[in-house]
């Protein structure tokens, strides 16, 4: 009488009608391999069972790099659909003063930063009523303080995004939120030939939110419309 263990017929017929079923199942056939390795001992090296392990270990590999880079797909087409938002809802004032109110208020909510400041450059004071009016998103300071402020005093070549964390606020910009402020985006801004140039500062809380790894594509479109909006109102 044999004493291996018959399998139930109806099972039996299931499988053989349906194999994929066996061979998709990862814990199923681990559990064979397993077994098929019992049975032969363990004198016996199976090389078919060592390249499955890493035929598997390269699959699941190639899972988290699929998963990651259709996250970082969804990441993007999220930051695109913000940016063009944030264009929109820009485009859509008729007077400078509304622009710019929009700019710290709604533009700076569909972008989710907590802070949004424009420096222009000028050899005139702060002291104009209507600067003191938006005070809260526009900030007027002297000629060259916008190179100092991106480069630390250091000089050196000029890009238009740059992307750092901070430690140490300038008031000027942030006033009383300066102390909350923990990463920036700095967009450089040029007003055309015989302007003085000017920033577009979007500050965060969180200190991962604007870092040097990151990309710059979306912030560049983003400050070429602007530069080009705020050519029309300096006209």
């Amino acid at each position: 009488m044999s004493s291996n263990t018959k399998i139930d017929d109806t099972l039996r017929e299931r499988i053989i009608a349906q194999p994929d079923v066996i061979l998709e199942d990862q814990d199923l056939m681990r559990a064979l391999i397993a077994a098929n390795e019992r049975a032969m001992g363990g004198n016996i090296v199976d090389l078919r069972g060592i390249a499955m392990d890493r035929l598997e270990a390269r699959l699941d590999r190639l899972e988290d790099t699929h998963r990651s880079v259709i996250a970082a797909a969804y990441d993007n087409l999220a930051g695109t659909n913000q940016v063009h938002r944030a264009i929109l809802r820009m485009l859509d004032p008729t007077e400078f003063e509304t622009f710019l109110r929009d700019l710290g208020g709604e533009v700076a909510h569909i972008l989710r930063v907590d802070a949004i400041r424009l420096v222009l450059e000028s050899v005139q004071n702060d002291d104009d009523p209507a600067v003191k009016r938006l005070g809260d998103v526009l900030s007027v300071a002297e000629p060259g303080f916008i190179d100092r402020y991106l480069t630390g005093g250091r000089g050196g070549p000029q890009r238009q995004v740059t992307l750092r964390q901070v430690h140490d606020n300038d008031n000027r910009l942030y006033g009383d939120d300066a102390g909350y402020i923990r990463s920036e985006a700095c967009l450089r801004l040029d007003f055309g030939e015989g302007r003085l140039p000017g920033m577009l500062v979007m500050g965060a809380e969180d200190p991962h939110q604007f870092s040097p790894q990151q990309g710059t594509d979306l912030l560049t479109f983003f400050a070429g419309i602007f530069e080009r909006s705020m050519r029309r109102w300096l006209a």
